[in-house]
């Protein structure tokens, strides 16, 4: 025992015989070294313990005031961190073994008790208290420790039961620690597979069998002691004592249901359109797959249908995206109510969607469906206060006899698709072998056309506008042609579609424009008597930003006097955004730029833009022209045209005039100028400079 270990002793002794032998004890190892402080009751030693605090106390357990464990109790609660030692009897022993168990750190049996031993007991007494004080702050650090981490912590003993839940595994179970403790682990931290609802093994079980750390699966759910389930991982290690046992498992464990949706989440993202929310082209392919897969099993058909928007470009040109993005969306939602949950409507990127139809029985069946879709899409669409329209053509392949893969469904579908576009539009074409022979010359065209302008393939012919009362040629319209290195000469019919559907048209237009305004300046330049060049303007260049830059850039480029150039627009393009359509056409008027309307009669049936706008000129579509001669008792849309334009002091052209028969009817009923074969097919520049020397075409007097 040290010099310090144990000065300050409080006997708590009724027998004073025991105290006298106690004493004695004391002075043997040395009066001054030990201060010993004797009370007789533990009431007494309860009012010296407020004001004292000796270094030990020893504690009779039969005192008058207090017996046994009643006595320890109190004791322990006037002083619980002063080391006590208990002395009993010979009979009492086993009222000792209890004594530690309620905090005696000793006991020492009355007969006994020698001076060595008294002074060993206390001084090891001494030593288990302080080293318990150290194991109670150091179990008091751990648990704020355990109680601060965000991970859910629990722990089992030997038996499974729960010992320790810190907060956060109080909050995530539902169980505090006090409800929980003594609990089988099972009840407390109840794990489900979420695909089979099927319990995990217990943690202490799992562990020690594998004898390492182990991690449940990664669909594990904790049902909550409310019934609420949690997503969650953990890892699982047991706890082994000195002989190498399992004494129980440590369980650290979080939700996961933020990383999880996340990861959903990212999932989707990978496999769905951004915009419209449909599987894309990747989850696509692998539907396919699976509905082929079950065709083979089952011995039925699956469709392709590939959809592609007639008429959106203009619509997102003019409108702008955000309303072009809500008119897919809109498409998108209408193609969803054609099918059945079995199918797949999905966004392959732009105005093209991909709808497949699982199972399907004979090809009318499928004609069915692709007729609803055609009705659903054509119908008006909502979009910011205003009904916009848009169509649908429908390319239709099937498996297995268009193919036997998703590459090969999808290209022949595609194929199908663009063969409904040349047939009219908004109309379904089921895939034909022979498609893939126009399909592949069409991708020829295409390829062809970007290396036309570079190769200078392009030319340009003229064909004259005529005066219809004098024969003076008026002008001349610059009509392009190409001679494909290949195939020879090609009319616009034939490339001109292409080019508008690859978006080549505007690079091409303002070729042309360029071409023809310097071509006119030669001409002028030359001293012949030309009136006007016209030239026609695709949608895609009349809505481009730099339309208007480009024009008057090419006519100060070229010299050409702006009223002499007159450009003409389709109908169809000028009631495109009319708000912007007006200010374009205002800034072209006041360079002295002249306007026609292309095509007239074909578009819309509204006329009231005529009034709006600072249009020029009419031109009569030749398929009213035609009228004249094939069924002469129906022209009354052609004389309504003629005088609607007199009336409103527009120039009337009339387009495609081939005989001499609609020339007199022309005449008759005043149109002002006349173009067509009657007079002259459009000619090569040379050529059309002769026509230009001439200056008229003789007419039969009216």
């Amino acid at each position: 025992m040290t010099n310090n270990s144990a000065r300050k002793i409080l006997l708590i002794e009724d027998n004073l015989g025991d105290v006298r032998l106690l004493s004695e004890m004391f002075k043997d190892e040395g009066p001054n070294n030990i201060e010993l402080t004797h009370v007789d009751c533990v009431g007494v030693a309860e009012n010296y313990l407020s004001s004292n605090l000796p270094h030990i106390i020893l504690l009779d357990l039969g005192l008058p005031d207090a017996q046994g464990l009643d006595a320890i109790r109190r004791v322990r609660a006037a002083a619980p961190h002063i080391p006590l030692v208990v002395l009993t009897g010979l009979n009492d022993e086993s009222m000792a073994v209890q004594a530690l168990k309620e905090g005696a750190q000793d006991y020492l049996i009355k007969g006994q008790i020698e001076p060595r031993g008294l002074l060993r007991a206390l001084r090891y007494a001494i030593e288990r208290k302080v080293a318990e004080e150290a194991l109670f702050v150091e179990k008091g650090l751990a648990q704020l420790t355990l109680n601060c981490i965000g991970d859910a912590i629990a722990c089992t003993d030997r038996t499974g039961n729960i010992s320790f839940l810190n907060i956060a595994a109080q909050v995530m179970t539902g169980w505090t620690l006090r409800e929980a403790a003594g609990r089988p682990a099972e009840e407390i931290f109840l794990i489900v597979d979420a695909t089979s609802r099927e319990p995990m093994p217990a943690p202490v079980e799992m562990s020690a069998t594998r004898n390492r750390a182990v991690r449940l699966p990664p669909n594990c759910i904790l049902v909550r002691r409310d019934g609420v389930e949690v997503p969650i991982e953990d890892t699982i290690a047991a706890i082994y004592d000195r002989e190498g046992r399992p004494a129980g498992a440590v369980i650290v464990f979080r939700d996961v249901s933020a990383a999880r949706a996340m990861a959903l989440q990212i999932t989707h993202l990978a496999e769905h359109d951004f915009l419209t929310g449909l599987p894309n082209r990747m989850l696509l392919n692998d539907r396919i797959a699976l509905a082929i897969a079950s065709a083979i099993r089952h011995k039925h058909q699956v469709a392709l249908l590939f959809l592609d928007l007639d008429g959106f470009k203009h619509i997102n040109d003019s409108l702008g995206h955000p309303a072009g993005d809500k008119l897919l969306q809109s498409v998108a939602r209408r193609l969803g109510t054609c099918v059945s949950v079995l199918d797949t409507v999905s966004r392959q990127g732009g105005d093209e969607f991909v709808v497949l139809l699982a199972r399907v029985g004979p090809a009318d069946q499928v004609a069915t469906t692709a007729r609803k879709m055609l009705e659903a899409v054509a119908g008006p669409h909502m979009i910011d206060g205003d009904d916009l329209h848009v169509t649908t053509s429908i390319g239709i392949s099937l498996y297995p006899d268009d193919g036997r893969d998703a590459e090969t469904l999808i290209k022949n579908a595609d194929t199908a698709m663009f063969q409904a576009k040349e047939n009219g539009r908004q109309i379904y074409q089921f895939f034909e072998p022979d498609m893939n022979v126009r399909a592949v010359e069409r991708q020829s065209t295409e390829e062809s056309l970007r290396r036309a302008l570079q190769r200078n393939e392009f030319k340009l012919h003229y064909q004259p506008k005529v005066d219809i009362q004098t024969g003076d040629i008026t002008g001349a319209e610059a009509l392009i042609r190409w001679t494909h290195p290949l195939k020879g000469p090609m009319l616009p019919d034939q490339f001109i579609p292409i080019a508008e559907e690859c978006g080549l048209i505007l690079p091409i237009t303002r070729w042309v424009l360029r071409e023809a305004c310097a071509q006119a300046q030669a001409w002028v330049a030359a001293g012949l008597p030309l009136m006007t060049m016209a030239v026609n303007i695709s949608a895609m260049d009349f809505r481009a930003e730099s339309f208007l830059e480009s024009v008057f850039s090419i006519i100060d480029e070229t010299g050409f006097d702006p009223k002499f150039l007159e450009l003409e627009l389709t109908e169809r393009v000028l009631m495109r955004r009319t708000g912007s359509t007006e200010f374009v056409l205002k800034a072209l008027k006041e360079r002295g730029i002249r306007l026609a309307v292309d095509d007239f009669g074909t578009g819309y049936s509204s006329l009231s833009y005529l009034r709006a706008f600072p249009i020029d000129a009419i031109k009569i579509d030749q398929s009213f022209i035609r009228q004249i001669s094939i069924a002469p008792d129906d022209v009354s849309i052609v004389i309504a045209m003629i005088d609607m334009g007199r009336n409103l002091k527009l120039r009337v052209v009339a387009e495609g005039v081939e005989t001499e028969e609609e020339l007199a009817f022309l005449r008759e009923h005043h149109c002002d100028e006349v173009q067509g074969f009657l007079f002259s097919r459009a000619v090569p520049p040379e050529r059309f400079a002769r026509l230009l020397e001439a200056r008229s075409f003789q007419f039969a007097p009216s």
